[in-house]
């Protein structure tokens, strides 16, 4: 006897009724990332305006930096200025790269009058001039009024891909406030929580190059937020399409 061939209709509705039920829940997931994404586009242009505004007002003194730093304020690309004389003998290198140049940044304490120490990023040096020896003009002496940027410190390494600091052979990969001010040999508690980047202003022999400060936060937000509500509507549309076809 020969068995009726199973016409599969019974399964084809199953599968029907189940993407209807996933349908709204799909449906929300998408546009919920979508409506995210949005909300991190208008955090992320106030904080660009934020920066824009910090980084292009009058310099602050520091003890305006101070201020802010204690009452939990950012301070990070605040124009702001310090006056003191550099420890040269006591510079940090920062292994960087500047206009696709391998070399450092160099970090000099600044002293005060009163004692305090302050880490200002002086600017970039070629890989071959590390050593002040090889550019004896940028030691400068005396009194110093230095602009720029204040930049906070980091309270980590970004990241397990950085590489671990060199200290034996002056050689930072990543900001470590604390190391940089003990392998300097100088009194922690007398040193600013924070750095100082100077800004472009020349000085003799040209190096270090100042203001290699880059302020570049990516901001893609509104182009997810686009794919994610796309997405929602090719679905919307794709479970219209089947329902219509479905219906006739």
């Amino acid at each position: 006897m020969v068995e009726p061939a199973d016409s599969g209709k019974p399964r084809r509705t199953g599968k029907f009724w189940l993407g209807l039920v996933l349908l709204p829940i799909a449906l929300a997931v998408l546009i919920s990332l979508g409506t995210w994404q949005v909300k991190r586009l208008h955090w992320k242009e106030d904080l660009l305006a934020a920066i824009e505004e910090r980084s292009t007002a009058q310099p602050a003194d520091l003890e305006v930096i101070e201020s802010l730093l204690a009452s939990g304020e950012p301070i990070d690309y605040r124009a702001a200025r310090a006056s003191g004389r550099f420890l040269n003998d006591r510079e940090r290198h920062f292994f960087a790269t500047f206009e696709g140049q391998s070399g450092f940044y160099v970090y000099t304490p600044l002293e005060f009058d009163d004692g305090r120490l302050l880490f200002v990023n002086r600017g970039f040096v070629p890989y071959d001039r590390k050593e002040p020896s090889t550019r004896p003009q940028s030691l400068l002496e005396g009194a110093q009024t230095i602009t720029g940027l204040a930049r906070a410190r980091l309270e980590e390494k970004p990241s397990f891909m950085v590489p671990e600091n060199d200290e034996a052979a002056n050689i930072f990969y990543w900001k470590d406030l604390d190391r940089m001010t003990e392998s300097a040999g100088l009194p922690a508690d007398k040193v600013l929580p924070f750095f100082l980047d100077a800004d472009s202003t020349p000085i003799p022999g040209g190096l270090p190059r100042g203001g290699v400060t880059v302020i570049d936060l990516p901001n893609s937000h509104l182009q997810y937020a686009i794919t994610w509500y796309g997405l929602a509507l090719a679905l919307l549309g794709v479970a219209l399409f089947g329902w219509l076809k479905r219906k006739s």
